[in-house]
């Protein structure tokens, strides 16, 4: 990116100080991510982000649920001094994003000092602080009713819009890539009708649709010096949706030994230290208003988000690799089947974890901790 282009779209924002320094910043996926640092010590750094507007098509949409969630955490005490929840910086005309000649969409947020994320968790105490991470974030929302913020991304989460959308690149095949992608397409379907018992839960009424994230990788949770909790980032996905969602995808990303895109499939072990400090983190923060059926989900939700991720990742490769970033021409391919071998060596320890999650259900209910 020209940084005389990046210095005219941060003229429109109100930034204190002086900006001597930009980089690219993250890991994401979807957004173009610059760090602003500050050439004035006592002034903040920034995050600048061109957001992806072919995937987030409403704007206004988007960050308005943004600017709704924000507001609402900030009236529970979270700060931006605190650096407990994200801060976003308004542009002169008091908007919270800004449009370039080009057409595309800009926002900024305060950096938070003193965080970090990690892609790949060290040990039980960061999990565990992960879980409570989320956990608070989807209790302090509770009270905030769903019907405030738009579906951003409609049938996100929802398992049988994403075999609709595998289906229709199977028909198609733009890049005559079928031929070599048997096992994938049989592993996806041989699982279908299982992988929609959350979906089936909630039509039915026992799943209570709350605001969730519904992107809980966990290198969207800051931590601090000390490791702890600090703040969750990235809330483009913030949406009605069911809680189960948060948990398995934040469990996809925790309990797996390996990078999301490894391609030694044999590296894809199940840490389940982890799994059982991140759970337990989790439910101590939301065991106040989870009820049975939700909890009954959580196990559910740890086969179900990587089988998601598995199939949204097989259907782009299909499709001609159009919605996620790709570093090879296979990437997505390969994201797609280290997805599935996370789902088959957790298809192996279901009963484990439902037991597990049972027990820390029964536990923090007994001892009342919060």
């Amino acid at each position: 990116m020209d940084n005389n282009k990046i210095n005219a779209i941060v003229a429109h924002f109100e930034v204190k100080g002086e900006v001597s320094d930009l980089q690219t910043y993250g890991s994401g996926h979807i957004h173009e991510t610059y760090r602003l640092k500050n050439k004035q010590t006592d002034q903040p750094d920034y995050i600048l982000q061109k957001i992806n507007h072919s995937i987030f098509t409403n704007v206004d949409a988007l960050m308005h649920n943004i600017e709704t969630v924000i507001d609402h955490l900030q009236l529970k005490g979270k700060s931006a001094a605190s650096q407990d929840t994200l801060s976003l910086v308004r542009t002169k005309a008091g908007k919270s994003y800004v449009q370039d000649a080009d057409g595309s969409y800009w926002r900024m947020y305060l950096f938070l000092k003193g965080t970090k994320g990690y892609d790949l968790i060290e040990n039980d105490k960061q999990a565990r602080e992960g879980g409570r991470a989320y956990g608070q974030f989807i209790a302090d929302l509770s009270d905030l009713n769903p019907s405030k913020i738009h579906e951003i991304l409609p049938d996100f989460h929802n398992i049988q819009h994403r075999l609709n959308q595998l289906d229709d690149a199977i028909a198609r095949d733009p890049e005559q890539r079928l031929k070599d992608l048997n096992p994938e397409i049989d592993f996806v379907k041989a699982r279908a009708e299982r992988m929609k018992t959350i979906k089936q839960m909630g039509d039915a009424g026992k799943l209570p649709l709350r605001i969730t994230h519904n992107d809980t990788k966990f290198n969207n949770v800051l931590l601090n010096e000390k490791d702890e909790a600090q703040c969750v980032i990235d809330l483009d996905t913030i949406m009605p949706g069911y809680i189960a969602f948060d948990f398995g995808d934040a469990v996809r990303t925790i309990i797996n030994t390996a990078e999301e895109d490894e391609k030694d499939l044999e590296k894809i072990q199940l840490n389940m230290g982890l799994f059982k400090a991140f759970a337990d983190g989790f439910i101590e923060k939301t065991r106040t208003i989870l009820n049975e059926d939700e909890v009954d989900s959580l196990s559910q939700s740890c086969l179900l988000l990587p089988y998601i991720m598995g199939v949204r990742f097989l259907t782009d490769y299909i499709d001609g690799d159009h919605y996620y970033k790709i570093h090879s021409p296979h990437h997505n391919l390969q994201r797609a089947r280290a997805q599935f071998e996370l789902v088959r060596k957790l298809e192996g320890k279901f009963d484990d974890i439902q037991q597990t999650i049972q027990h820390i259900s029964e536990k923090h209910h007994a001892t009342g901790n919060s």
